[in-house]
């Protein structure tokens, strides 16, 4: 298992209302999922600046999380995303 760590700031919420329809299905085609996401945040050390939405996405394997990434079939899945406002993702590994 590999996780990524997605970071959000949310300026379009109806966006992200509709990414969320849709970003699950996009997910599962390469074996993803949200292993967690919040709206809260506590600081435990330094100054990041927090998002308005975090998640934790849990893939297979590394190759599956960039299969997920740049899978052409869901490049309109991941322009709603972006529509939302600034994301940011990070593999884990």
């Amino acid at each position: 298992m590999i996780y990524a760590y997605a970071m959000l700031t949310v300026n379009n919420p109806d966006a992200l209302v509709e990414y969320r329809d849709v970003a699950g299905a996009a997910l599962a085609k390469h074996g993803g999922k949200v292993e967690s996401a919040t709206r809260e945040f506590t600081v435990l050390d330094g100054a990041p600046e927090a998002p308005n939405v975090a998640a934790l996405l849990g893939f297979p394997d590394r190759d599956a999380a960039i299969a997920w990434s740049t899978d052409p079939e869901l490049a309109d899945v991941h322009t709603l995303r972006r529509s939302a406002g600034a994301s940011d993702i990070l593999l884990l590994g």
